[in-house]
């Protein structure tokens, strides 16, 4: 039985050569991009090979955010998600590996039949006879496979390990967005924390104002008009300062929700206030090129591109004949007892041929769907790949604009601190008020202010312009996928 059953498994085993459907080539993209972004020339370049390490927020060289970022990758639930959908989908590939192997069962089976005026004779015929009690008892296995005969399994599996693959890039898209969310919440919480002591220190001298020009008006020297104006400077100033304090407040919170722990956690190790976050001088840019290799949404959506026309070859190949190969050996025969006789070995071959010939177009329309949705991944992925440049584009485009902001600012506040003295030196040799001194002082804290603002938002372009060029993720290497650089 078995060797006539051989040629039907070698022919099948030479027809599983065959592989439906198209294969799968990452898309061209170098071709049509621009050798280098608008504006990067004018950034003064590091000289690292790569653009940022994996932990690029140790660039500020800060110890509390090194911290928080640690925290925030061992327990953030976001992040825990993300994994725990990483590890599905390793197990999905595992069980799509598995459905191409034969399955193989151990079985014992006893059969006990009734079989009213049938007679078996010696030559396997029936013949009119009283009834007849049958008895039947195996022990063995079973086995059964389907043969991949136009390779409909391997395009699943193929389908399968770019889904991984896009999961994977998904997982470190979570990665690279959480860590830069705890770096700006931390830039933005050191940045109110220096406004509210600027606030505070600005409140004083209005009080302080208010108060000379009280004893200025009691002794006539001053209008009402000029004492009201002061009173409602001073009441603007105090009403300044609860807002920032709640925002404060809200930015410790969401540090604490990031870190996976609960509100009012971190109040004990970010409620004092500690110096603004200072971004490297120098910034490695490298081509859009390799911006595309470094971005894992870019790497995502490639490889869920990858995947859709896997599944195109999965839909051309269910349009052709199944080939299922069944089979049991076992030891067996009408008396328990033969269970255990290796001279009683029971084989049954029973291949089978299965064609859905006339199924009115479904499986067309099946392929023409797995069709569309190839196209609609291709043009996804085209879409992040223009966002992605933008996103880069603008972020350098930010960042430079706001050194150079942040430059006029430096100068301006310089100016002020210079005014300063020079009416501090005026009031000592009697020729200007305290009260210009006091205006002096808050001209000079409102530009500290204003330098304050600039230099956290600067810090929070270059934490956009890190996210934007990729943070250094570099997606794994695998032969054939991938954009095409």
């Amino acid at each position: 039985m078995i060797r006539r059953a051989a040629p039907s498994l070698c022919l099948a085993v030479m027809l599983s050569a065959c592989v439906a459907g198209p294969t799968y080539k990452a898309p061209p993209v170098a071709a049509s991009l621009p050798q280098h972004f608008a504006g990067a020339e004018a950034l003064p370049a590091a000289s690292a090979p790569e653009p940022a390490q994996r932990a690029w927020w140790a660039l500020f060289h800060d110890p509390i955010l090194d911290e928080l970022e640690e925290r925030a990758l061992a327990g953030n639930p976001g992040l825990a998600i993300a994994e725990a959908r990483v590890r599905g989908a390793r197990a999905s590939l595992r069980l799509e590996r598995a459905n191409g192997l034969p399955r193989v069962n151990p079985q014992l089976s006893t059969i006990q039949a009734h079989l009213p005026g049938v007679d078996l004779n010696q030559g396997g015929q029936a013949s009119g006879a009283a009834d007849n009690d049958f008895d039947f008892y195996n022990a063995g296995f079973d086995a059964s496979w389907e043969v991949d005969l136009f390779g409909g399994q391997r395009r699943r599996v193929e389908a399968s390990r770019a889904t991984l693959g896009a999961i994977e890039a998904d997982s470190a898209d979570a990665r690279l967005t959480l860590t830069a969310d705890v770096a700006m919440a931390y830039a933005e919480l050191r940045e109110r924390q220096q406004r509210i002591a600027l606030a505070q220190a600005d409140a004083v001298l209005r009080h302080k104002s208010l108060a000379l020009l009280d004893q200025r008006f009691d002794r006539g020297a001053a209008s009402p008009l000029d004492v009201q104006t002061m009173r409602a400077m001073v009441e603007t100033a105090d009403a300044e300062l609860p807002p920032l304090r709640a925002e404060a407040q809200a930015r410790i919170d969401a540090l604490a929700i990031l870190t996976g722990g609960m509100p009012g956690t971190l109040d004990p190790t970010l409620s004092a206030p500690s110096a603004l976050l200072s971004p490297p001088a120098a910034v490695q840019v490298d081509d859009p090129a390799s911006l595309l290799r470094r971005r894992p949404d870019i790497r995502a959506a490639e490889r869920r591109l990858a995947a859709e026309t896997a599944r195109i070859g999965v839909a051309r190949a269910a349009r052709f004949p199944r080939v299922r190969l069944l089979g049991v050996i076992g030891l067996g025969g009408s008396d328990p007892s033969d269970l255990g006789d290796i001279d009683k070995v029971a084989v049954l071959a029973a291949p089978a041929l299965q064609w859905d010939i006339l199924d009115f177009g479904r499986g067309l329309a099946r392929v023409r769907s797995a069709e569309a949705k190839r196209d609609e991944a291709e043009a996804a992925y085209r879409k992040t790949v223009l966002s992605a440049l933008r996103d880069a584009q603008d972020a350098l485009a930010r960042f430079g604009q706001r050194r150079l902001a942040l430059a006029a600012l430096v100068r301006a506040s310089d100016a002020a601190g210079k005014a300063r003295s020079l009416t501090r030196q005026r009031y000592d040799a009697g020729t200007v008020t305290l009260l210009d001194v006091n205006e002096s002082e808050r001209q000079a804290i409102a530009a500290e202010q204003r330098l304050a603002t600039a230099r956290a938002l600067l810090s929070i372009d270059f934490i956009a312009l890190q996210k934007a060029l990729g943070l250094g993720y570099l997606p794994p290497s695998q032969p054939g996928d991938g954009p095409q650089g």
